[in-house]
């Protein structure tokens, strides 16, 4: 009896079965397509953290040139990603990103400022009003 069972066991094929396979197959079918939206999620998260950044940057610059000269610049930007320049300052911008004075605003009032963040590869526009308090993606009121 031993031996019949050895026997067995020496000649049993040593590969995976086609049902192994297909079961493996649609395990990593169904955690890419958990995996994928997560990461492209995770990639807009950025972009827009980057627009959160660059308008903190550019505010806080506004910041600086008010309490030197008393009154706040218009910032210019020559083209996305470039840098801007509040007075006679610039600063770095991210690649794909832009950031403009949004005079556009209902209330944008003298003494205040309202910026404005796109992003070529985003669909979302950020905004950062002193008045209003900070970033938001509303706009200025």
């Amino acid at each position: 009896m031993l031996a019949r069972i050895r026997k067995s066991m020496e000649e049993k094929d040593q590969g995976f079965t086609l049902i192994e396979l297909l079961v493996v197959i649609i395990i990593i079918g169904i955690l890419a397509a958990i995996a994928i939206p997560v990461f492209l999620n995770q990639r807009k998260k950025a972009t827009e953290a980057s627009m959160k950044a660059d308008l903190r940057s550019v505010a806080n610059e506004m910041e600086t040139y008010f309490v030197d000269n008393q009154a706040y610049p218009v910032p210019a930007q020559a083209a996305a990603g470039a840098s801007v320049t509040v007075g006679t300052t610039t600063v770095k911008v991210s690649s794909p990103n832009t950031v403009v004075a949004n005079q556009t605003g209902t209330g944008v009032v003298a003494g205040t400022y309202c910026l404005k963040a796109t992003n070529s590869g985003a669909s979302g526009t950020w905004y950062y009003d002193s008045d209003g308090g900070g970033i938001n993606n509303t706009g200025c009121v």
